[in-house]
């Protein structure tokens, strides 16, 4: 049993991996793990904390990175969620908790392939997974030699949600009021250089509503627990500085924080549909690029920085998959569908839109959201995780009478970069041409990490009737407030959509008809 992501004994830097937590939402770690991997960073240690836990048993159960995603993508989030019978659930206040671990240890850890004894026997990295032991008030990081089912259960069961675990006559539970993140156990087991991949947001909004202030209790302490480790380290980098030696080391201890630029999505979301585990994996995977993209060599400042994200406003999210057909080596995308539908070489665009500030984004001229996703493209792979996604709606362009729909974004191959520009054309048509000018959308293929590269392919994909109904249905407004309620939020986005269309294709037409 190979661990993908082991590094050879004697590797230098001694590189450890912590996972840190965040719920269901851990399944945005499984495509930063990718990203590292795919980049050739190899790992002496791996810590898991929390929801961090289940991809720690992934990683030192022998799944690799790539079949990490597969499996996020096709869970049954609601596996998580198993309830109490109905005789128990009538007497609410003596219920150890909301729900029981049952699902998790029956579906979802097998689902993960998560195997206790696979992680027990494994010799190719060391792991720990961190566990609060509540008897003691205490945090106990398990090696992974000796960890058991009920560690990681207990390492997952958040207060209120879960029960704790009893263990050896003491009560265990999730550590994330003690430490969301073990950086001490990576520099103590002699860490050089640590990787932190970081799920929990760090904002500034405060929002009403008893469970998003449950949530602001989580992102405090665990943000606070971080702050304080990056604190410690610093003074021991301070002192190496100074001309000791602690514990023997002679060089710093640099540490690099993967985490999104924004909050992501809290699990009613993830639960509920809103977003899926593939989206999240494809979230990951594109902020952990563009960190890659430009390590700085000192690494993440060691400061509340670390973790700083930028706040969501009220907006608009939704999926969108479109099919079609392409031809590596063509220029014309029609020519390129027309030789890869012959040759049944087909591409598939899964892409998660955002708009993360609806009134930015209107006001804006070019009408920019952002885009997260992946690519299956016969001839190179399925599920191409995708970064530096541009989405522009109504977009002007060089041609007055048309607009642009952009869909932009590179993703890597066999250890190259390539980039996928796509144009969906809004001309003055009339309005039989509607349907298919807004649901076609040409893509070229470049070489490199823009469209300024060498064309390496065409064709053209389609969004179909059923597709655009899942489209709909889906489409649904993120992080509203008070001010700005959801009904508001989504009037105001399908106005500015409705309109653009009406002017384009309705008025213009009335123009062209009208005497004189």
């Amino acid at each position: 049993m190979a661990i993908e992501i082991a590094a050879a004994p004697g590797t230098q830097p001694r590189r450890a991996l912590v996972l840190a937590g965040g719920g269901m939402r851990v399944a945005y770690q499984a495509g930063a793990i990718r990203a590292l991997w795919e980049r050739g960073y190899r790992f002496s240690h791996v810590d898991g904390s929390s929801g961090g836990i289940m991809n720690t048993g992934m990683l030192l159960s022998g799944i690799d990175p790539v079949e990490m995603g597969r499996r996020w993508a096709t869970l049954d989030v609601k596996n998580f969620s198993t309830f109490w019978p109905a005789r128990r659930l009538l007497r609410p206040f003596d219920l150890p908790a909301l729900g029981t671990a049952d699902g998790i240890v029956e579906k979802v850890f097998p689902h993960l392939g998560i195997d206790v004894g696979r992680i027990n026997r494994q010799r190719e990295v060391e792991g720990t997974f961190n566990v609060a032991n509540f008897s003691r008030k205490t945090l106990e990081a398990i090696p992974h030699d000796v960890v058991r089912p009920e560690h990681l259960v207990a390492g997952l069961s958040l207060a209120i949600f879960l029960p704790a675990v009893e263990i050896d006559g003491e009560a265990y539970t999730d550590a994330v009021w003690m430490r969301d993140a073990n950086l001490m156990e990576a520099v103590r087991r002699g860490a050089d250089e640590i990787w932190v991949v970081w799920c929990i947001g760090n904002g500034t909004r405060w929002h009403d509503g008893a469970f998003h202030q449950y949530v602001h209790m989580i992102e405090m302490s665990a943000n606070a627990g971080l702050f304080d480790q990056l604190e410690r380290i610093n003074e021991l980098n301070e002192r190496i500085a100074a001309g000791e030696r602690p514990g023997g080391r002679t060089q710093p201890v640099r540490v690099h924080v993967l985490r999104p630029q924004r909050p992501i999505p809290l699990d009613p979301d993830f639960f509920l549909g809103r977003v899926t585990g593939a989206t999240l994996v494809d979230m990951g995977y594109a902020d952990a690029s563009q960190y890659l993209d430009a390590v700085p060599p000192e690494g993440t400042p060691l400061t509340p920085a670390a973790t700083a994200m930028t706040d969501n406003l009220p907006g608009i999210a939704f999926r969108e998959v479109m099919h079609g057909y392409f031809t590596l080596g063509e220029n014309d995308p029609v020519i390129g569908e027309k030789r890869g539908r012959a040759a049944g070489s087909s591409i598939v665009l899964h892409a998660a839109i955002t708009i993360h500030d609806l009134a930015r984004f209107i006001g804006d001229p070019t009408h920019r959201g952002s885009l997260d996703g992946h690519l299956d493209v016969t001839g190179f792979g399925e599920s191409l995780p995708t970064t530096r996604g541009v989405f522009n709606l109504f977009s002007p362009s060089n041609d007055a009478s048309t607009k642009l729909m952009v869909y932009e974004a590179g993703f890597r191959h066999g250890g190259r970069d390539y980039y996928m520009a796509g144009k969906k054309l809004v001309k003055h048509h009339t309005v039989l041409k509607l349907w298919p000018d807004t649901t076609t959308l040409y893509i070229v293929l470049h070489e490199g990490r823009d469209a300024s590269g060498p064309v390496a392919g065409a064709g053209v994909l389609h969004l179909n009737v059923m597709d655009l109904v899942r489209l709909l249905v889906g489409m649904h407004a993120i992080d509203t407030d008070a001010e700005h309620t959801t009904p508001d939020v989504t009037f105001e986005f399908l106005r500015f959509f409705l309109g653009e269309l009406w002017a384009t294709y309705i008025r213009r037409a009335l123009e062209r008809t009208a005497p004189g």
